[in-house]
């Protein structure tokens, strides 16, 4: 999907697949996808690149998480199943999600580069710039990672 608006593409004929298929589930979710996304273009008032398009995937993905937990909170445990299906559907149009060894490995390698660069082993308050270099090899090696899980880690490994 290299070009601008294939996602959107593609999810229609998925959401006519799934109107044939009588999944209701499906047809719902991918409707919300298309829909962002044709927001989001529509606010840009031009088509979304391939890394907008991600983006908006990756927020509808972290206001699931947010609805999960405050549903999780209240006490209705059908509604939290409901999102995160959502979610596992939505996931599907993104890149592959690193796992937490690999995104270690990642900040290790950022943390040394920051460190030869500069002569000194970083210190906690450099964090921004060694987060900034983490975010620049997932996306150059086509993984994602959350932005929380990408702090932690590097966070952590600034602590040790």
């Amino acid at each position: 999907m290299s070009e601008a608006g294939g996602l959107e593409a593609q999810i229609s004929q998925l959401i006519v697949t799934a109107m044939k298929a009588r999944d209701a589930e499906r047809t719902g979710t991918l409707r919300l996808i298309k829909a962002a996304l044709k927001n989001k273009a529509i606010d840009k008032r031009e088509a979304l690149t391939p890394a907008e398009e991600q983006q908006t995937l990756a927020t509808m993905i972290k206001q699931r998480r947010d609805s999960i937990e405050q549903f999780t909170k209240g006490n209705r445990p059908e509604l939290a199943a409901k999102e995160a299906a959502e979610i596992t559907l939505i996931e599907e149009f993104l890149p592959k999600a690193l796992d937490e060894a690999g995104l270690r490995t990642m900040v290790a390698e950022a943390v040394a580069e920051h460190a030869a660069a500069t002569g000194q082993k970083p210190t906690p308050k450099e964090m921004g710039p060694i987060i900034k270099a983490v975010q620049a090899k997932l996306q150059a090696a086509g993984l994602r990672a959350e932005g929380r899980l990408v702090s932690e880690a590097v966070k952590a490994a600034l602590a040790g």
